[in-house]
């Protein structure tokens, strides 16, 4: 940790868990489905953390294969899920695939007793993840949202400071991101009209509301631009303000940054405030102001993998201690609704209150 020389004596940074913490004796035989390219992140993680993946489930088996091959050898490889769930062995089961076709994955993974990782964005219809969730519920097991950022170590230490009431009452979150997303070219992901608002910016949405906790948006006015030069058809460019009762947020995205990237946060309370900065999501610094001094701790990990080690991770511990993981479903809706209202915003060109845009809404004449 380093501190400033004006730093007063009357205040030190006090230790805070923002890495993943792994369960203590729960070790559960876990089943993938779906084997594409985000995987590697998925399995990497897990294999650094000694889980146990015993079984890989895609469509298309050389996918499913290759993951094996590179990850975890001596497991499984299926093509068809339904075969996966009727395994007893398997407990908890990590579902990757695109969420236009995830809603009926987790259904019959639920129906099937097993505790549920999805991949986010976690829905495209509110309403449909409400009723997910209340299955769980019924059923019995945890159904969880692997919304990765949560266990970057930037992003994760400000929200524990914040939780820690280090800085007092939120009064602004401020957020900008500048870099190039034209990477998309030539994946199913340069197809995606709501790109950056929606599957890109759903990361920092989710870091919003974690970071506002019980106070509740009331409007988000939002609208995206075409870069200049890009090549590829989703807009690269969006921005969103959102309000609160008592409090304001933006977040701004310029996806087309060529040169020179850089990310940061800002974070302002009653008692201090937190910013985060750097070139990249990856090599992020944060900084602490309070009582006169800045403190910086010194982080260890980064977004990738630890992020898909603690998604994983939270849910494991969660099924050992009998309770809701933090990144439970049901809460991650408020996350999809920030979401919703700002791409309704941008098409609109309207304030939206979150909530009322119930499914992600279609493209001009989809």
């Amino acid at each position: 940790m380093n501190k400033s020389s004006h730093a007063l004596p009357s205040f030190s940074l006090p230790p805070l868990p923002y890495r993943p913490c792994d369960p203590g004796n729960y070790d559960p035989a876990i089943g993938l489905i779906g084997c594409g390219g985000i995987t590697k992140h998925h399995l990497r993680a897990y294999a650094n953390a000694g889980y146990r993946v015993t079984v890989l489930c895609d469509i298309v088996r050389e996918a499913a294969e290759k993951r094996r091959s590179e990850f975890f050898p001596d497991a499984l490889v299926l093509e068809d899920y339904s075969e996966l769930l009727k395994r007893d062995d398997i407990e908890v089961v990590d579902i990757t695939t695109h969420p236009d076709v995830r809603g009926p994955i987790i259904a019959d993974a639920i129906e099937a007793g097993k505790h549920v990782l999805s991949q986010k964005p976690y829905t495209l219809d509110l309403d449909e993840g409400e009723r997910l969730a209340d299955l769980a519920d019924k059923r019995g097991v945890l159904l969880a949202v692997n919304q990765n950022a949560r266990w970057a170590p930037h992003f994760s230490y400000m929200r524990e400071a914040v939780q820690a009431e280090l800085i007092g009452q939120v009064a602004s979150v401020h957020c900008g991101v500048h870099w190039d997303h034209s990477w998309v070219q030539g994946t199913v992901f340069e197809k995606v009209y709501h790109l950056i608002l929606y599957d890109f910016a759903i990361h920092w949405f989710d870091f919003l509301s974690t970071i506002m906790g019980k106070q509740r948006p009331l409007r988000v006015f939002a609208s995206t631009a075409i870069s200049p030069t890009q090549e590829i058809m989703p807009a690269l460019m969006g921005q969103a303000c959102i309000e609160y009762p008592r409090a304001q947020a933006s977040l701004i995205f310029d996806g087309h940054a060529q040169h020179g990237p850089w990310d940061e946060a800002y974070i302002g309370g009653s008692h201090g405030t937190l910013r985060s900065f750097g070139p990249s999501v990856n090599r992020q610094t944060v900084e602490l102001t309070r009582d006169g001094g800045d403190y910086r701790p010194n982080l260890v990990g980064s977004w990738f993998p630890d992020g898909f080690h603690g998604a994983m991770a939270e849910l494991l511990c969660a099924i050992e201690e009998k309770r809701p993981p933090s990144n439970n479903a049901r809460d991650n809706l408020r996350s999809l609704e920030l979401s919703f209202a700002a791409v309704a915003s941008a098409m609109r060109h309207e304030p939206i209150v979150p909530g009322v845009v119930r499914r992600l809404p279609d493209p001009p004449g989809g």
